[in-house]
């Protein structure tokens, strides 16, 4: 069943450094330029996909300039016993870790402790002499050094293992490169041995990138990938309840996340009481280690739609988040009409309602997007896998549809 959540607290004190309150205050859509009726629409279209058994449960939000003007929650998050979604459920954040490790880096980046252009081996000595697989069966030399910008930009020549079928991406799974039981020192020796699938910087290719970039983080930091989030990011923005695994006080809020069931439906694919991420893994997953909450999300997005600043506390220079938003790629490399900052896809496409819109998506099927220009913030969060796309396709166009304002700026 649908749940409203109309709440008392201003939206100023729950973006303080205090701690999360737990509480989202909502405003007249007409406050912020969106229609209400609008809305109400979205909120049928979520509706109609738990009826209809698409996805179990879901928490939505959408902001605009600087106001939350629809939050609500939809079905359950653990349907053998009746739990509904609530506004501090705990999600599956899987790749919507990326853009947070993203900003860790840039925040390095800042302080003069790395640069863009920088080769990775500079700080990762597994990553020299890289050599790129080639069909002949003997790898070939890298024709440039793989940089700190590819693997923001998803340009390095690594990939995942599990999004494509290629002799390499097969050696990433003989190899258990991602295995949550190691390190990330342990996964960046791994990817030192064996060859890139592309020569850095001619194809824009989803990979462990921004797992490289976690273990880039620590050792420029000297600080574990979760000691870094952790002080510098997730408390000055209040973000109390997102981390890399769920605390034994918090497994009452910790969502199950749900798979197609055999013969329709939905069954439970990951019980959050037996699940990996009750306990803290070896390998620190800045590409998809993360769990979060909606308002702890929303004070992240919030900080970069106020360009790198919320609530007095400033993460990154405006000039440094513009950055990360605008396409990075390569006038040679494409990508489905699509861009790729550092860290987010970019709508690039002119003539669309979205151009200008950054955002990810996770596993799980979560979603958000940030559009500068309309002064907007959608998230979007269900926990389904494999991923799905249906969430955000019945959101998007609903939530575009409401606004009857133009920007204030």
């Amino acid at each position: 069943m649908r749940q409203t959540r109309v709440l008392s607290v201003l939206v100023i004190l729950i973006f303080s450094g205090l701690g999360y309150t737990g509480q989202i205050d909502v405003c007249s859509p007409q406050d912020v330029g969106m229609s209400q009726a609008g809305l109400g629409r979205v909120g049928a279209a979520v509706q109609g996909l738990v009826d209809d058994e698409k996805i179990a449960g879901a928490s939505v939000l959408v902001a605009r300039r600087g106001r939350v003007a629809f939050f609500e929650t939809f079905g359950t998050m653990d349907k053998a016993a009746a739990k509904p979604v609530t506004e501090d459920t705990l999600f599956r954040f899987y790749s919507m870790s990326k853009p947070v490790t993203s900003v860790a880096v840039m925040m390095l980046v800042e302080q003069g402790k790395v640069k863009l252009d920088d080769p990775v081996s500079r700080y990762i000595a597994a990553f020299k002499d890289l050599k790129v697989y080639d069909e002949s069966g003997t790898p070939v030399s890298v024709t440039r050094d793989m940089t700190v910008r590819d693997l923001l930009r998803h340009t390095s020549g690594l990939t995942y293992g599990f999004f494509s079928d290629t002799p390499v991406d097969k050696m990433y799974l003989n190899q258990g490169v991602l295995n949550r039981n190691t390190s990330l020192n342990d996964m960046a020796e791994k990817l030192g041995t064996l060859p890139l699938l592309y020569q850095p910087g001619t194809r824009w290719h989803y990979s462990v990138s921004t797992d490289v970039l976690g273990h880039l983080v620590e050792v420029i930091s000297g600080e574990t990938l979760d000691t870094f989030f952790s002080t510098r990011i997730f408390t000055p923005l209040g973000m109390m309840d997102t981390g890399f695994y769920v605390p034994a006080q918090k497994i009452d809020r910790f969502s199950a996340c749900f798979g197609p069931g055999q013969g329709g439906g939905l069954r439970v694919s990951d019980d959050p009481l037996t699940s990996q991420f009750l306990h803290k893994p070896g390998l620190l997953s800045g590409g998809g280690g993360l769990v979060s909450t909606m308002g702890d999300y929303f004070r992240f997005c919030h900080m970069l739609l106020n360009r790198g600043e919320l609530n007095g506390k400033r993460l990154l220079r405006a000039d440094t988040v513009e950055q990360m938003t605008k396409n990075q790629l390569p006038k040679t490399v494409t990508r489905n009409g699509q861009g790729f900052g550092l860290g987010f896809s970019v709508q690039i496409t002119e003539g669309r309602d979205d151009v200008g819109e950054y955002g990810w998506a996770g596993a799980a099927s979560t979603h958000f997007w940030i559009n500068p220009g309309q002064e907007l913030i959608v998230i979007a969060l269900s926990q389904l896998m494999p991923f799905s796309n249906q969430l955000q396709a019945a959101v998007k166009p609903l939530v575009y549809e409401s606004i009857v304002q133009a920007p204030v700026h």
